[in-house]
């Protein structure tokens, strides 16, 4: 996630100059960048130095190589030189990676957080509030752009901070800024839904297989059928239901299907996977 976030970054156009921004998607790293002056993202082609940190060696090196990252020597130093900080491990390893830069942090920076039921006040325990804080949950397909960034800003937060927020991952995809006792209701339809997509693709595929289709074909139109309705949805603004009765002609074929879906009990399925997601995802944020 790190490393789209930092390519989409260097694909933005922005209002800046001199700037310094790091990220990486490690283990155990703090992803840090500097003076991220967004507030008017038009034309002019945005500067910045990125550093990163990784305690794998050989991930770091591979993903400076891929970024055109200046590898730092440890959280701390990222903290220190950064005046945005972003934060992109395990939920495991946030408390050590937060308490190695604590020291370095301070009320002009920004810590922008990634990480799975870190809550905004476990930020601040975590870095004796030393900085300005935010938590994010992205999903992967920012690795295409077409990401979903949901945002609950923290205190102390101001107007620039949600431009720069807005401005990071808005140029991997789409942001929605809200409460965080929102935040964690959203965790099973945007954070971890993609994965629920890739099984409906995959299963339309095999069928498509398992009637002739050669499998490469039957990804690429079940992945574009998935994608088109998608876009209609959002496009069109018409009910999802509504959308879904333009295509069940009377007595037709897809009608057909979707009373053997109703009646496998799919719509039910997805409603409890994502009941079940939610829960684990609170039971993660009290670990």
């Amino acid at each position: 996630m790190g490393a789209a976030l930092v390519k989409g970054m260097l694909n933005m156009k922005a209002t800046a100059s001199g700037d310094k921004l790091a990220s990486a998607n490690k283990s155990n790293d703090i992803s840090s960048g500097d003076k991220l002056a967004c507030a008017n993202i038009s034309d002019d082609i945005l500067s910045f130095e990125i550093l990163a940190y990784d305690i794998d060696a050989q991930k770091l090196n591979a993903f400076c190589s891929a970024t055109g990252a200046r590898a730092a020597s440890g959280n701390a130093e990222l903290a220190g030189e950064a005046d945005i900080v972003v934060l992109a491990v395990k939920p495991d390893a946030a408390p050590g990676a937060l308490r190695q830069a604590a020291e370095r942090l301070s009320g002009d920076k920004l810590l922008i957080s990634i990480v799975l039921g870190l809550s905004l006040g476990r930020i601040a325990e975590l870095t004796e509030g030393r900085a300005r804080y935010v938590r994010c949950m992205p999903n992967t397909p920012a690795l295409v752009n077409e990401g979903m960034t949901c945002v609950s800003m923290g205190s102390g937060t101001d107007g620039a901070d949600i431009e720069h927020v807005a401005a990071i991952f808005g140029s991997v995809g789409k942001v929605e800024f809200m409460q965080e006792k929102d935040l964690e209701k959203v965790t099973a339809l945007t954070g971890s839904s993609p994965a629920y997509i890739f099984v409906l693709i995959e299963a339309m595929a095999d069928a498509a297989v398992l009637s002739g289709l050669q499998r490469a074909t039957a990804y690429k139109l079940a992945s574009q059928a998935v994608l088109g309705s998608a876009k209609m949805v959002l496009e069109t603004g018409m009910h999802p239901g509504a959308l879904k009765d333009m295509v069940c002609s009377p007595a037709g074929s897809t009608i057909e299907a979707i009373r053997v879906l109703e009646g496998r009990g799919f719509r039910s399925a997805v409603i409890e996977a994502m009941r079940a997601c939610d829960i684990r995802a609170g039971e993660i944020s009290k670990q």
